[in-house]
């Protein structure tokens, strides 16, 4: 089986981290696998959601927004705003990506503060979500080394870092990381999160009008493992030039 680009089944595309892209964000990264680009932008705010205080929940909040600007796709995309709600993808994908870092860092030595991670995809080829997660690994990573910094948190609270990308099983071979052709045509199709120990944070997948062995399950988890750790050295490559990790 070949594939489109010419990629190996178990390669991923490209991968590229550019930093402060956002210069009013606490940290910001435009994320970059293939021909997909989103950016992770983090800010952060000295409350907490009106929840945690109604109910005496110590520490802080970490949370997500996502959504595809207009022309990000080949045809233009409407703004959310104009159709009065969110849709039910986005919400989906933004609280993904809110449940995948909260599961690596340590809300309590956060303190009393509410991090948002704003997530807006410039430009779209499969994967969205993935890049958004593994992106945005890296800016709150660097949002929570500003905080130290500026004297507002004692230690890191980012225990580890998370990264996510897709699978499938394209003309019976399993493959990792899917453009958007390649995921229109796959008749299995996956999303892995994991920390950089192989840990799982989440698992989403399912048959596209079709059934999957238990032998290509286990092929996709090892494809995305694997990549998942590629992702993660990455990530450490870009902040150990900016902000060197513990």
């Amino acid at each position: 089986m070949q594939r489109a680009d010419g990629r190996a089944p178990d390669q991923l595309r490209p991968i590229n981290f550019e930093i402060g892209i956002a210069p009013h964000a606490t940290a910001s990264v435009l994320v970059a696998m293939g021909n997909t680009r989103v950016i992770c932008g983090v800010m952060v705010e000295e409350t907490v959601p009106r929840w945690m205080k109604e109910q005496g929940v110590s520490g802080g909040w970490l949370t997500a927004e996502y959504s595809m600007l207009p022309y990000s796709t080949q045809t233009r995309k409407p703004r959310d705003i104009s159709k009065g709600k969110l849709d039910g993808r986005s919400t989906e994908i933004q609280r993904l990506i809110g449940r995948s870092l909260r599961a690596v860092v340590d809300l309590e030595k956060l303190g009393p503060r509410t991090m948002w991670i704003d997530c807006d995809v410039l430009q779209a080829d499969g994967g969205t979500r993935t890049a958004a997660i593994t992106g945005a690994s890296v800016a709150v990573a660097l949002a929570c080394r500003r905080l130290v910094e500026e004297k507002k948190l004692s230690e890191l609270p980012v225990a580890k870092l998370v990264g996510a990308v897709s699978t499938g099983v394209l003309e019976g071979v399993s493959v990792v990381d899917l453009n958007y052709e390649e995921d229109k045509l796959v008749t299995v199709d996956f999303n892995l999160v994991a920390t950089e120990e192989g840990e799982f944070v989440e698992l989403q997948g399912s048959g596209e009008e079709a059934t999957f062995s238990q032998q290509q399950l286990d092929e996709m988890l090892v494809l995305g493992r694997r990549s998942i750790c590629e992702l993660i050295a990455a990530q450490r490559a870009v902040l150990a030039e900016v902000a060197p990790m513990g």
